[in-house]
């Protein structure tokens, strides 16, 4: 079984090691495309061309799904990408996990590019899945960039100026960008000391292991995490075959796809 991953960079590390951990004998493809990144400013439409060529790479590649590993490129280039490659390779898109954050209520609180922000995109889902939850919306300039980067005082300061953004007594925090998955550590020790005293921990919702288990879904594939670590790993940049990103090796997620140990500092 061989499963493609696309973003325009290392955000779709955390699905990529969802789907490791499901299926440690899975054959995974990452397709990025650092020529084009970042894809956030672009235009949908030329943001939609860029998708299409890091999603066609892929597919030369003969994989049996792909995973669509943005919530950018999925709000505007899913319906081409599936026009241009299903029903003969299933595309999985990455939806924000607002529906199951705001299930029991209470507040919540998104954290996504100031592109998405206030999106009509994002207003639907809330409208749809959170009429029973209170929610605020919080950008995060700089944010996914600094992560991309491996930028430790960057992502610091943007993590910093969201949490200032978000109530202190929220009850769960949707990631709504994929790279801000692999910074949980960071969000959670800023929120933390905001915290008001006596409130439960909040209940982080990403999206990545929600997206490789539909994958495997698709594929009518069961998860078996006991079997032989024997999945390869590839990577495409932009198009062109290389190697991880380094910055990948700075996450756990990176890690694990490379069976790395964490660097000592």
């Amino acid at each position: 079984m061989k499963i493609a991953l696309m973003d325009s960079g290392i955000g779709l590390l955390p699905a990529a090691a969802a789907v490791r951990r499901l299926r440690p004998d899975a054959e995974l493809l990452l397709s990025n495309d650092p020529d084009g990144m970042p894809w956030g400013p672009r235009t949908p439409e030329d943001l939609t061309g860029r998708a299409l060529d890091v999603a066609r790479a892929a597919a030369a590649h003969r994989p049996d799904a792909l995973i669509v590993a943005c919530n950018t490129a999925t709000v505007h280039a899913l319906p081409a990408l599936r026009a241009a490659l299903e029903p003969g390779i299933p595309v999985i898109g990455t939806v924000p996990a607002i529906k199951p954050a705001a299930a029991a209520g209470g507040k919540v609180a998104i954290w996504a590019t100031p592109a998405t922000t206030g999106s009509p995109y994002q207003r639907g889902l809330i409208r749809e899945f959170a009429t029973g939850a209170e929610v605020t919306e919080v950008p995060c300039p700089g944010l996914a960039d600094a992560v991309e980067h491996a930028d430790p005082d960057a992502i610091d300061r943007a993590v910093a100026a969201a949490a200032a953004l978000t109530p202190p007594d929220v009850r769960a925090l949707v990631l709504g960008c994929t790279h801000y998955e692999l910074v949980e550590d960071r969000i959670l020790a800023a929120l933390a000391p905001r915290r008001r005293p006596g409130l439960p921990p909040i209940a982080f919702h990403g999206s990545a292991g929600a997206v490789a288990a539909q994958a495997l879904r698709r594929l009518g594939a069961a998860p078996a995490p006991g079997a032989a670590p024997t999945g390869t790993l590839s990577v495409l940049l932009s198009g062109r075959p290389g190697p991880l990103p380094a910055a990948a090796l700075d996450y756990a997620a990176g890690r694990l796809l490379v069976g790395a140990p964490a660097p000592s500092r």
